[in-house]
């Protein structure tokens, strides 16, 4: 009986456990570029560009086919001459703004990136409205200043 209860309890602690276990992943190594000034740009390119699968690695990091195919298409540009803006502007053109962890600031990306100072001062105003309308129930309630 213990032995069931043992092996019950193993078999349901087993997917927590191994849901803990990372696995790694490899990710291609390219040797790195013969030109020292290329291989910064392209580390420096690689850690601006969002993995769209992962979404909250860059590509540098990332073991997603997608982000190796999106290394490659840097390291091709790269090869080509393209400068580093020209590089963000093909990849933006194929895959949109997302893809770059900074975005411009236009009209399409106003809500990314004013978005949470806006949703901060809606929330700054409705604590305040809410703290003075219960300091006013209370004076009510209980008089203005009146010391009991």
């Amino acid at each position: 009986m213990i032995r069931a209860r043992t092996l019950m309890l193993i078999l349901l602690l087993l997917p927590a456990v191994l849901a803990d276990v990372k696995v790694a992943k490899a990710i291609e190594n390219h040797p790195p570029l013969a030109n020292p000034v290329l291989e910064r740009r392209y580390q420096h390119l690689t850690e601006e560009i969002r993995c769209l699968v992962c979404q909250d690695q860059n590509i540098a990091n990332s073991p997603a086919p997608l982000a190796a195919n999106l290394r490659y298409e840097v390291r091709r540009l790269l090869f080509t001459g393209a400068s580093n803006s020209a590089i963000k502007r093909y990849l933006t053109r194929r895959y949109g703004d997302f893809v770059l962890y900074k975005p411009p600031v236009q009209p399409d990306t106003w809500l990314l990136w004013f978005g949470p100072f806006a949703l901060l001062l809606t929330g700054m105003i409705t604590v305040g409205f809410l703290v003075r309308r219960k300091s006013r129930l209370y004076e009510r309630e209980h008089g203005e200043g009146r010391v009991p």
